[in-house]
C-alpha cells in the first residue's frame, strides 16, 4: 500500500521529537482509537470530552504504527514503549500537518459552506468528479476545527480534486479553516436561520459564511445561490474579499448554472441544467426542488474546476444520499412494507420545510399514512418558540396528517397544530423510538426529523432494528 506520508517528512510537518524506531511511514491518520486501523498514526486530540491520550494504548492495539502525542502527557504514557511523535500541542500538530498537505498538492481545491445542504453537495462533488479524476473529500461532516485539519491531512499528493466542507456556529470559525483549505472554488449554499441564537440576524449569518471567500486563492471562484435572499450581500462580500470571478446558481433566470423544468417524484427527480447557452437533461436518485438545487450547484461547480461536465451529468443519476440527511430505507413490516426516511442529523427552519415537502411527495399504500417524526432545532435562541410552533403552517400545506414529536421545544408545535392532526408527544426521544416501533403500519412513509443532540439516531436505529430492510434507496438533503 502506498504511503501517504513518511515519517520523516511527518516529523518535520508537526515539528516533532521522534521517539522509539518510527516506521517507514504512515498509510492513514485517525483520532478515533476505536476506527484505528493497521499502518494509522494516532493523534491523541484532547477535546472537550476526552482525551485521546487516555486511549493510546487501545490505539496501538488496534494497530496503529505510532503515535502523536503532547510533550505534557509523555511521563504518563511510559509504559507505551511504541514509536511516538512527541509534540507541544497534538491539534496544532495535526493543523500544521494539513497545511503541509495543502501545500504539496496539486489538486484543484473546493470548499463548500452554507446554513443547508452542505453535505449533500460536498457528496455530490465527490460522485461528479470521480470520472475525471481522483477525488478526496471529507468524511461525514468533518467540517470543523478538527474535522478541516485532519481531512486535510489525509489528502494523498495523487488526488486531482480536494473537496472540503466548512462549518460555523459562530462568527469568525469559517475564516482560518478556509485559509488553512484555500481553495479554487468557493460554494455557498444557502443562507437560512441556523444556529439563529448565536446571531442577531440572518445578515450577520451571511457574513459569517461570506468569511470562505476570503481563502479563495487569486483568480479563483466563488459560487453563490442567486435564488437566496442574501445573494445582494455576498456578492458584495466576495468583492470585498479581492474575488473577481463571481458565479450564481438556482432558478433565476441571471443564474450562471440554472435548474429549469424541474420534474419531481418520490425517489428523484429530473431538470434541465443550464450553464450558460448550453442545456442538459439530468437526473438525479434523490427527491425533492432543493436536492436539484444542490446538484446544480454540484455541477456548475464541476465546470469551474474543469470536470468533464458530460460525465458529471451521467454521474448524477447515481447519487443517492447521505446517512442522516434523507437516506430512505423499505422496511418489511407483516406482509407488507413501509418507508422511512432518515433526516435524524439535523434541523433548522429551511431543511425542516423541505424535508416535509419531500415528506408530502413520498408513496404510500393501502391505509399507510404520511407521519412526520419531528424533534427539537438547537441553537435558535429567543427565537426557539416561534419557528417550532411556525411548523404547523409547512405542515399543514403539504397535508400531514400525522405528527409525532418529542423535546422540549417541540411542545410549542404541539400545540400550534389544530386538532384535525393527530399528534403524539413524548418528552423524551426514547419514549418516542419505543412508541414508532410498535405505531407504524404497513404503507406509511416515515420521516424523521431533528437537531443531532435530540438523538433521534435512535428512532432510526429503533425501527431499522426491528424491521428488515427489502431494498435501501438513498435520498439525502
Amino acid at each position: 500500500m502506498d504511503l501517504l506520508w513518511t515519517s520523516a517528512d511527518l516529523v518535520k510537518a508537526v515539528a516533532g521529537r521522534p521517539l522509539g524506531t518510527l516506521p517507514e511511514g504512515i498509510t492513514g491518520i485517525s483520532i478515533d482509537s476505536r476506527s484505528v486501523k493497521p499502518g494509522d498514526a494516532f493523534f491523541a486530540i484532547k477535546g472537550d470530552r476526552v482525551d485521546g491520550h487516555d486511549y493510546a494504548g487501545l490505539a496501538m492495539a488496534n494497530g496503529a504504527s505510532l503515535i502523536v502525542v503532547s510533550e505534557g502527557k509523555l511521563p504518563a504514557l511510559g509504559r507505551l514503549t511504541c514509536p511516538k511523535i512527541v509534540v507541544h500541542d497534538v491539534l496544532h500538530a495535526l493543523e500544521l500537518l494539513g497545511i503541509a498537505a495543502r501545500e504539496r498538492s496539486d489538486a484543484t481545491i473546493l470548499a463548500v459552506t452554507g446554513s443547508v445542504g452542505k453535505t449533500t453537495t460536498k457528496e455530490m462533488l465527490r460522485t461528479l468528479l470521480a470520472p475525471s479524476g481522483e477525488v478526496h473529500a471529507a468524511v461525514a461532516s468533518f467540517n470543523n476545527h478538527w474535522g478541516v485539519p485532519l481531512t486535510l491531512a489525509r489528502m494523498p499528493v495523487t488526488a486531482r480534486y480536494g473537496v472540503f466542507e466548512i462549518g460555523m456556529n459562530h462568527p469568525g470559525e469559517i475564516r482560518p479553516l478556509v485559509k488553512m483549505v484555500e481553495p479554487h472554488i468557493a460554494i455557498i449554499t444557502t443562507i437560512a436561520p441556523a444556529h439563529l441564537g448565536n446571531f442577531s440576524s440572518v445578515e450577520e449569518i451571511a457574513l459569517a459564511k461570506a468569511e470562505i471567500f476570503e481563502g479563495l486563492l487569486p483568480g479563483g471562484a466563488a459560487l453563490i445561490n442567486q435564488d437566496n435572499a442574501e445573494f445582494g450581500l455576498l456578492e458584495a462580500a466576495a468583492r470585498s474579499a479581492g474575488v473577481t470571478r463571481i458565479f450564481s446558481f438556482g432558478q433565476n433566470v441571471h443564474a450562471h448554472y440554472r435548474v429549469e423544468d424541474f420534474e419531481g417524484w418520490a425517489e428523484g427527480s429530473r431538470f434541465t441544467f443550464v450553464a450558460g447557452v448550453e442545456r442538459f437533461v439530468a437526473e438525479v436518485g434523490a427527491p425533492g426542488l432543493h436536492i436539484a438545487e444542490n446538484a446544480v450547484a454540484a455541477l456548475g461547480a464541476a465546470q469551474l474546476a474543469d470536470a468533464d461536465l458530460v460525465e458529471a451529468i451521467e454521474a448524477l443519476a447515481s447519487f443517492g444520499g447521505v446517512k442522516g440527511r434523507g437516506q430512505r430505507h423499505t422496511l418489511q413490516i407483516g406482509s407488507g412494507t413501509f418507508t422511512l426516511i432518515d433526516e435524524s442529523y439535523n434541523a433548522n427552519p429551511a431543511s425542516m420545510r423541505a424535508a416535509i415537502a419531500v415528506l408530502a411527495a413520498a408513496r404510500t399504500s393501502g391505509e399507510g399514512r404520511r407521519i412526520a417524526v419531528l424533534g427539537d432545532m438547537l441553537e435558535m435562541g429567543v427565537h426557539s418558540d416561534a419557528v417550532h410552533a411556525d411548523l404547523a403552517g409547512p405542515l399543514l400545506s403539504a397535508g400531514i396528517t400525522h405528527v409525532w414529536l418529542a423535546g422540549p421545544a417541540m411542545v410549542h408545535l404541539r400545540d400550534a397544530l389544530p386538532e384535525s392532526v393527530t399528534v403524539e408527544y413524548r418528552e423524551k426521544t426514547e419514549d418516542l423510538a419505543a412508541f414508532a416501533a410498535q405505531a407504524v403500519v404497513p404503507g406509511d412513509a416515515v420521516m424523521v426529523k431533528s437537531s443531532l443532540g435530540l438523538g433521534f439516531g435512535k428512532i432510526v436505529a429503533a425501527l431499522l432494528d426491528k424491521f428488515p430492510p427489502l431494498a435501501d434507496t438513498q435520498a439525502g438533503f
